[in-house]
């Protein structure tokens, strides 16, 4: 971590969405089957705040309350995968969960679990020194004690009268400390009540009261009350209505505009355009475990996506039956040669995982100038590709214990290498499975790629 970071400050929570089909009725109760085809793990309230800012940002650390259980575990993996520093206060009580199940797109149930709270207990020295150090803090309430703890709102409120603190309020969390430089409530949150009126309550430099597709309401003491629209462009671009996430968003985006030196009107501006294309794109949904990208296809070619841990894939692939076939590399700028050893993969099998290294293995494999591309994109390139059924990233220079978990029938390699060059093979072989060298096409290499468009 450098000494000014960006720092996400909140309660966070696992989100799980279930995407299917819903054809028929229950036999038990008039209530729709959801034959589930598609499942994404991903950082809900401040955890998705912090990943989506780090998709822009090199330096994120997250202030929130995880617990030690089975959630809380996935999801600081989750968070940390996607480079957010995790900095945790305890949480009394289990993880909270919420998992919604769609159908075409149609929000049909969302299931809640778990109580938790932060605890509080006296205040971490990391958590005073990580609030001292932000260059900004955007604050994501979500109501579950984090922003009620009174050590963190002692820092809070002094810290607010030297860097932008963007504060996203929620109707059961603690108030926003005075000073903030911007406070995003949403329409219904501000229960009727005017931007100005807040301000004054809050005593907040300006308050902007989010309207969905109507844009946003900010008052500022010196612009008095403004009215931003969403840019018609990206109206016309947004076919989708889930807004899942867009309120992170959208305090996300302004707190990285007031960061970057920008009066509040204009910052509002460019989160509201920010937060108009998040919700475009699919919003909330389209923010998934990189480890838990890629699907299963059937015959018809749709994409069933395989998600969990390597034992989970390995478990979900096997059931429908089979050749298992795996390859792995780091795949650091996807060429021709890569799209072909896959495609020719995955016709010696009936499913294709991909092992991808991640970002610090590959640096210890190439040197410290690589990769060129986050394993997060080297995973959603693979994953997006017909031919491959599942990517896992791993952090070992070797893919041997995922390979040990997985159990694959047929490992795949280019025909640059020979047995002896895999340690792996052993593995492989150890448990029954094949390890086959196809030929490479020559002339494709990405470390020449690389240094070719270096020079």
């Amino acid at each position: 971590m450098r000494g000014d970071p960006l720092v996400i400050v909140g309660d966070c929570m696992l989100d799980v969405d279930v995407e299917g089909t819903a054809t028929r009725l229950s036999p038990e109760a008039p209530v729709p089957v959801v034959d589930a085809q598609r499942v994404w793990h991903r950082p809900g309230g401040a955890g998705l705040a912090a990943m989506l800012a780090a998709r822009g940002e090199p330096d994120v650390v997250l202030v929130t309350a995880l617990a030690d259980d089975e959630d809380g575990r996935r999801l600081r993996g989750l968070l940390e995968r996607a480079g957010v520093a995790v900095v945790s206060l305890p949480l009394k009580g289990t993880t909270v969960c919420k998992t919604r199940i769609r159908a075409v797109g149609q929000s049909m149930l969302r299931l809640d679990h778990g109580d938790g709270t932060a605890a509080d207990d006296e205040l971490p020295a990391q958590v005073a020194r990580v609030l001292h150090q932000a260059r900004a803090i955007c604050v994501a309430d979500y109501g579950r004690g984090v922003t009620a703890h009174a050590g963190i709102r002692g820092i809070l409120g002094d810290v607010a009268a030297r860097v932008p603190v963007v504060w996203d309020p929620h109707p059961r969390g603690a108030p926003p400390v005075p000073g903030c430089r911007l406070v995003t409530p949403n329409e219904a949150e501000a229960q009727g009540r005017s931007a100005e009126t807040m301000r004054e309550q809050w005593q907040a430099d300006a308050v902007c009261v989010t309207l969905g597709s109507r844009g946003a309401m900010v008052a500022t003491e010196d612009d008095g009350t403004v009215l931003v629209a969403v840019p018609s462009t990206v109206m016309a671009a947004s076919g989708r209505s889930d807004t899942c996430g867009a309120g992170d968003r959208f305090a996300v985006a302004a707190t990285l505009a007031l960061a970057d030196g920008h009066a509040v009107v204009p910052a509002v501006t460019a989160a509201v355009e920010a937060a108009g294309r998040f919700v475009a794109a699919g919003g909330a949904v389209g923010v998934s475990s990189p480890a838990e990208c890629g699907g299963y296809r059937g015959a018809a070619g749709e994409a069933t996506a395989v998600i969990g841990d390597v034992t989970e894939i390995r478990d979900r692939l096997r059931s429908r039956g089979g050749r298992l076939v795996a390859t792995g590399g780091c795949f650091d700028l996807l060429h021709t040669g890569h799209v072909r050893l896959l495609h020719q993969a995955r016709q010696l099998g009936d499913a294709l995982v991909v092992l991808v290294n991640s970002d610090s293995s590959v640096r210890a494999l190439k040197g410290p100038d690589r990769p060129v591309m986050a394993d997060v994109d080297r995973a959603r390139v693979l994953a997006a590709l017909a031919c491959v059924d599942a990517v896992v990233i791993f952090d070992e220079s070797s893919p041997e214990q995922q390979l040990e978990r997985l159990r694959p029938d047929v490992w795949v390699k280019g025909g640059d290498y020979t047995e002896a060059d895999l340690p792996e093979a052993a593995v492989v072989r150890r448990h029954g499975g094949e390890v086959v060298l196809l030929p490479t096409v020559a002339g494709y290499s990405s470390s020449n790629l690389i240094a070719a468009m270096r020079s």
